[in-house]
């Protein structure tokens, strides 16, 4: 753990990882599968890319942090997210598998997280493009990715007409 990282911090972080799929769910119900599949505006995300954003960053973040835990030092590459949302297909999938998927991953990893002592926290992985990241920097990273996009779709709502959550 850094310095500024204390348990207690850790522990707030996973819970707040865990609770990530229900506020993504709250955010995206009652929308119509037309309202899904819709941009508030041109060149925006839809509710339906941007769910389909975190599901495939949540596989790179549970990646990252397993290979930071069992390796030494492990080189964490960088992803480009309109180049995943341009060429996954987004628009097509399917939101609740995509949700699905979302709750099962963070089900799995904070299982492990869990079973970890406070030194795992400050093993460090070198990424292609930030440079050194520690576990409890990449935890932090991905347990606010959620809200920061949950908040996204709360205003594509509001757009949408669709009302609020």
């Amino acid at each position: 753990m850094t310095s500024s990282t204390s348990v207690s911090d850790i522990q707030n972080l996973i819970e707040a990882y865990a609770k990530g799929p229900a506020e993504l769910r709250q955010s995206v119900a009652g929308l119509t599968a037309e309202q899904v599949r819709t941009a508030a505006s041109p060149g925006k995300w839809s509710p339906l890319e941007v769910v389909c954003h975190i599901a495939d960053f949540e596989l790179v973040y549970a990646d990252r942090m397993k290979r930071v835990v069992a390796e030494d030092q492990p080189t964490l590459f960088g992803g480009d997210p309109d180049q995943f949302a341009a060429r996954l297909s987004y628009l097509q999938r399917d939101l609740e598998e995509e949700l699905a998927m979302i709750d099962a991953v963070r089900r799995h990893v904070t299982r492990y997280l869990k079973t970890l002592d406070a030194a795992a926290f400050s093993r460090v992985g070198v990424h292609s493009d930030d440079g050194p990241l520690t576990l409890a920097t990449l935890l932090k990273r991905i347990a606010g990715h959620i809200p920061h996009h949950a908040e996204f779709i709360r205003q594509k709502r509001t757009a949408l007409g669709a009302g609020s959550v």
